[in-house]
């Protein structure tokens, strides 16, 4: 069954279109959604939370962490939000086989702000459902 739906989010258009399917399939399920933003970052960076980089990501994580709040809650879905900075693949992996997060499945959008190595779906979509013990729906 279906009770919290992970939709990671990076302001791309095809990660709205991820969210608007999870929004559907919450509303089908009377499930909530997590939407997480998580900033590639390199290493030496995330260990270090105060900085330029730390506010850069604060401001665009907010942004589109407040974006899908307001759509899901035009929708009736309660939504919480998570920014992270580090490896978006595998923070979002990571984020979602965290027993506390319960997280039940993952909607994601391919081919968002990822480079050229996901020609087909997307680097970042393609190592979610390789690694992911949990369903994914990827949405282009």
């Amino acid at each position: 069954m279906i009770r919290k739906i992970l939709v990671p989010l990076d302001g791309s258009r095809n990660s709205y279109r991820g969210l608007d399917e999870a929004i559907s399939l919450a509303r089908q399920c009377k499930a909530s959604i997590i939407g997480i933003y998580v900033k590639d970052m390199p290493g030496v960076y995330v260990l270090h939370p105060i900085g330029s980089i730390g506010l850069a990501v604060g401001k665009v994580g907010k942004r589109v962490i407040a974006y899908a709040r307001s759509k899901c809650a035009k929708k009736g879905i309660t939504f919480n939000g998570k920014i992270l900075g580090g490896d978006p693949p595998f923070d979002i992996v990571k984020f979602a086989h965290n027993k506390r997060n319960k997280v039940s499945m993952i909607v994601i959008g391919a081919r968002g702000r990822g480079t050229l190595k996901g020609i087909f779906l997307g680097s970042v979509s393609n190592y979610v459902i390789h690694k992911s013990k949990i369903p994914v729906l990827v949405v282009k």
